[in-house]
């Protein structure tokens, strides 16, 4: 029986797992939250009481598949795990094993283990993207998934007063969320203009659009509870500081130019004690290129129509191959278990053409508000980039010119750029698109990170090379 290990438990993971246990394969499915289902199908704990129908979208969908692998004797769930490393090695079929910890994520004790799979389906996918302002490392501006997860996963509201900006769809779900936890949303603010956005989700061939109703549907839902509560959405506009003492209690926005740049004459003043920021997504792509796997110009996992990855048995699917949301994240995830599985031959049309319809839909939403070459032109040099090392954009300004035309690498070893607890994650992308719209010189990307997680010396010296090995 071929062995198929999953990483990641959203939508793409669970019908990756599914389609995979159709086949007749041996599943492993891995994720580092508490319970299944992603940050789209989060949901309160159930000894809360709440029916989960009344806080998952798309609930029978989630029920049936979570069902499935939690009872299938061929499926082994391990949830609070993270895949902390991954290695090359001859003794599985795919050529790689999988070093997973279980338990809190900075607690004492994990329990270690690897895993040595026939194939891999990496399924990790994406976090916020953030643009930096001025006063976005205050207490009290989180990430738009940050607001949603708190909402959705413990019923808790990020501030009474909120301010909602960044661009993309998915703001509409962060400002429902905010507003159902109790927060007064003061606004939600597009920096795309409405004319970038209707040609991006027009242009080329707006009659396709017709074939994904279901995104009418949803759009339709975000835009009625937006209009019941009163929330105003205002396009071309977004947060260009924040402000406060010990946390932020006033944010300044301004219309912005078609590059992101405010424009002059054009900022008022609003009070809120939280903020929201979501500027589109970051693939969490560390498994990936460990892996070897080749990536797009735009940092996702290429795949090709079986959603293998350039490395022979590894499969992506889900925000690491593209952001599109969840029924495209289902489609290929059913389609890269089924591959995974070799069953390739007996996967349902139907998910092709899914996949088909949302891939476009995909590619819309990166038209219509993709993040502008330019946006970095206006920050003043005491912005803070890199939060987790204090560092400004003006370090890194007066470190490029100083070392002239650098290398990414030696800008982060001037500047400490990137090297705090994040490792990047939050700022990296930003650095890189401070320094120049070309390639690093040195070749080097804030991506790449031998170990996934922190891990405790201890817990790694106490792992023998022979200890917990399990062939799956």
């Amino acid at each position: 029986m071929r062995s198929v290990v999953i990483v990641g438990a959203g939508p793409a993971g669970l019908a990756a797992a599914v389609s995979a246990l159709d086949a007749g394969a041996r599943v492993t499915l891995i994720d580092s939250d508490r319970s299944l289902g992603g940050q789209y199908w989060r949901a309160l704990p159930r000894e809360r009481g709440i029916p989960e129908r009344a806080t998952q979208h798309g609930w029978k969908r989630f029920a049936a598949l979570r069902s499935r692998v939690e009872r299938d004797p061929s499926c082994a769930v391990f949830t609070r795990t993270q895949v902390w490393s991954l290695e090359r090695t001859t003794v599985s079929g795919s050529g790689f094993a999988l070093n997973l910890a279980t338990g809190p994520a900075d607690g004492v004790g994990q329990e270690l283990r690897t895993i040595l799979p026939d194939a891999l389906v990496l399924a990790t996918g994406a976090h916020d993207r953030t643009l930096p302002f001025p006063g976005w490392e205050l207490p009290g501006v989180v990430t738009g998934g940050a607001a949603q997860a708190l909402a959705k996963a413990e019923g808790v509201r990020v501030g009474a007063d909120v301010v909602i900006a960044g661009a993309g769809p998915f703001l509409l779900p962060v400002a429902k969320a905010v507003a159902a936890s109790g927060g007064r949303v003061r606004g939600v603010f597009e920096a795309a203009r409405a004319s970038t956005a209707v040609r991006g989700w027009m242009l080329p061939a707006p009659a396709r659009l017709l074939a994904a109703p279901s995104k009418f549907a949803e759009l339709a839902g975000y835009s009625a509870a937006l209009l019941r509560r009163g929330i105003p959405y205002r396009t071309g506009t977004g947060v260009i500081a924040a402000h406060g003492s010990r946390r932020v209690d006033s944010v300044t926005i301004a219309r912005l130019a078609k590059d992101w740049t405010p424009i002059a004459g054009t900022e008022r003043t609003i009070a809120a004690d939280a903020v929201c920021v979501s500027h589109g997504f970051t693939p969490r792509t560390e498994l990936a290129l460990a892996a070897g796997c080749a990536v797009t110009g735009a940092g996702f996992v290429r795949v090709d129509t079986m959603q293998q990855t350039s490395v022979p048995g590894v499969y992506a699917a889900g925000e690491l191959t593209g952001i599109g949301g969840a029924q495209l994240a289902l489609a290929e995830g059913m389609i890269a278990g089924a591959a995974a599985a070799g069953a390739e031959a007996s996967l349902p049309r139907h998910a092709s053409r899914a996949r088909t319809v949302h891939a476009d839909f995909a590619r819309r939403i990166e038209r219509a508000h993709g993040i502008p070459t330019g946006w970095a032109q206006a920050l003043p040099d005491d912005t803070v980039v890199c939060r987790c090392e204090g560092v400004t954009c003006g370090d890194v300004r007066r470190a490029a010119s100083t070392l002239g035309e650098p290398g990414l690498r030696s800008i982060k070893l001037t500047t400490r750029a990137g090297l705090g607890l994040c490792q990047g994650r939050i700022c990296g992308r930003s650095v890189e698109q401070l320094l120049t719209t070309r390639p690093s010189r040195d070749g080097a990307t804030t991506d790449r990170r031998p170990l996934v997680t922190p891990q405790r010396i201890g817990d790694l010296a106490a792992l023998a090379p022979e200890a917990n090995s399990d062939r799956r």
